[in-house]
């Protein structure tokens, strides 16, 4: 694991955006799955605005580690909040962008979605394989839509499977941990003082971490990169910077 600390959430947007430009160059097609939330739009934001030209948009693919089970112009959606902050911004070839269909059946979509990446994505160990996953955390400690109270979907024999927001109840259709932890890198992008605690408990593995489904995060590669800002970190014993 490789924790990367930064003064604020715009630092990190710069740095990630870097360190997305270096991992892509080596290879003609690299693999994405996206996040939702905040941290990301701003990543989205900086990689649109002062990275475009320095991204072979062409070798690019985008997919999506969670939907919500909204339509794709909804104020909700993960992939239109990708596509005001980075993909109206670029010039990425429309066939690269593999949407989950938030307006579908959510149990048909996660099917489908599921069967898309066996389709699309190189296998690895037999299972299909990303080249990078960028994940949120949230404050519960939920990653992609994995919550703490659905924890079980993190193992689930499914690619994607639908979760529910504890709170709305909100369905979504969510990546499980086979695909995740399958990928050959997953950074973490989390900023803010709320994330803090969790931050803390999940990298330092203290008591009662396993509760959260972002600890369950551990790629075979063991290729783990946490983004985090110095709010996010502030409680960590530890950081490199």
């Amino acid at each position: 694991m490789e924790i990367k600390v930064y003064q604020n959430k715009v630092k990190v947007a710069e740095e990630f955006s870097k360190y997305l430009i270096e991992k892509s160059g080596t290879q003609k097609a690299f693999h994405i799955a996206l996040s939702g939330g905040s941290t990301p739009k701003i990543v989205f934001d900086v990689l649109a605005e002062e990275f475009a030209n320095d991204v072979d948009w062409n070798n690019i693919h985008l997919y999506w580690g969670d939907e919500r089970c909204v339509a794709p112009d909804d104020a909700e959606s993960n992939y239109k909040m990708t596509v005001d902050h980075l993909i109206s911004k670029v010039d990425i070839p429309e066939q690269n962008i593999h949407r989950i269909k938030g307006e579908n059946n959510p149990k048909d979509e996660a099917q489908r979605y599921g069967e898309l990446l066996d389709k699309e994505l190189p296998k690895e160990l037999g299972l299909p394989q990303f080249d990078l996953v960028i994940l949120g955390m949230g404050d519960d400690g939920h990653t992609a839509s994995i919550f703490p109270h659905e924890i079980n979907l993190w193992v689930s024999p499914d690619n994607c499977e639908v979760a529910i927001h504890p709170e709305s109840g909100q369905r979504r259709v969510s990546l499980t941990g086979r695909i995740i932890n399958n990928a050959k890198t997953v950074a973490f992008l989390v900023t803010g003082e709320s994330k803090a605690e969790k931050v803390k408990i999940i990298i330092d593995r203290e008591e009662g971490y396993l509760e959260y489904p972002a600890s369950h995060v551990a790629p075979k590669t063991k290729d783990l990169v946490w983004f985090l800002d110095a709010a996010a970190a502030k409680l960590l014993t530890s950081s490199q910077s």
